[in-house]
């Protein structure tokens, strides 16, 4: 419980005693390197990545009371060294106008390139896991192919879903839907929860024994993740739940789904607009973001494994709905 109230107590100093620095990051928007974000910015936004990519709290929502608090919130478009803009989306036969880089944008692309941290953190944790399904492509661990078509399995709603709607996703997020999505998602894990608790034991004693049944099942909750603020690592754990796995069980499979959903989405942000991001960051405060959320990330992870064998869902169900109610003051009040 020390623990839980510790990490709890991290995640909001970091997210809400940022304000002090808010006034000081407002410049001018015409980009130059890390004009826009100071260091202890990156390390305050690796943190907030670490600590809740994993966690079934969402990070969204999160990063939107760091960023207010931050002064990363301008719309306004910014210009490389050049003088040229700056672009998120480069003006196309689909979008002619095309959609300038801003701040915001800019610090959205930060968020989702230094997820490679996370998966970092997945990787140094479960390399084992990941070892035996690449051994299992190559024909040589049979165990390892059972867990890589699982995981495929998993990811593959996702990616489809996900690579097919991508421009109207986009148009989904708003504060309004954050609020709405924690609501909804902690309702669901106290759901899941009360079943799991009245359901027989779990027969699944390793991740590779998942089943390509509940592989699809669990894929498809992930879907429910591409709604702001829902949490990749709720549906997923909830999935898993569902699916019939215990609670390290299910958490274990989430973190290697998330080992390739994470990393496809990020790999695909940050071929967009990764490289016109760093010009307004600069690489050292992504690099510094990157090394933060691995750090967060594995130690949330390990902790989540040894909480939720334990506890169970209940207590971060509660958290989202804090969470919820501290969006709506900041934004609605």
């Amino acid at each position: 419980m020390r623990t839980l109230l510790r990490l709890t107590l991290a995640v909001w100093i970091t997210s809400l005693a940022c304000a002090q620095p808010a006034e000081s990051a407002k410049a001018p928007p015409v980009a130059a390197p890390a004009a826009e974000l100071a260091l202890s910015d990156a390390i305050i936004l690796g943190v907030i990545e670490g600590v809740t990519e994993y966690l079934p709290v969402s990070s969204t929502g999160h990063l939107i009371i760091a960023n207010r608090f931050l002064g990363l919130e301008s719309d306004a478009p910014l210009l490389g060294r050049d003088g040229e803009p700056l672009w998120y989306k480069k003006p196309s036969a689909k979008h002619p106008a095309g959609e300038p880089l801003s701040v915001k944008l800019a610090a959205d692309t930060f968020t989702v390139v230094i997820q490679f941290g996370a998966i970092a953190a997945v990787a140094l944790l479960y390399w084992a896991q990941i070892a035996a399904m690449i051994r299992g492509l190559l024909g040589r661990d049979p165990a390892g192919l059972r867990l890589l078509l699982a995981v495929t399995l998993g990811f593959i709603p996702t990616g489809a879903i996900g690579f097919l709607l991508r421009d109207h996703l986009e148009k989904l997020f708003s504060v309004g839907a954050v609020i709405i999505a924690q609501v909804v998602g902690a309702g669901l894990m106290f759901a899941a929860e009360a079943w799991r608790k009245r359901r027989e034991a779990s027969q699944v004693k390793t991740v590779t024994e998942v089943s390509p049944k509940a592989a699809v099942g669990i894929g498809l909750l992930q879907c429910l993740s591409m709604w702001p603020g829902t949490s990749r690592s709720m549906t997923t754990i909830v999935g898993g739940y569902f699916a019939g796995l215990d609670p390290r069980r299910a958490a274990e499979f989430s973190f290697l789904l998330g080992f390739v959903s994470l990393s496809a989405a990020s790999i695909y942000k940050s071929a967009r607009s990764g490289a016109a991001m760093i010009e307004v960051f600069g690489w050292a405060h992504v690099l510094v973001g990157c090394v933060v959320a691995t750090v967060t990330a594995v130690i949330c992870v390990r902790f989540l494994v040894q909480w939720l064998t334990r506890h169970g869902l209940g207590l971060f169900a509660w958290y989202r709905l804090g969470v919820a109610a501290v969006l709506a003051f900041i934004f609605y009040r």
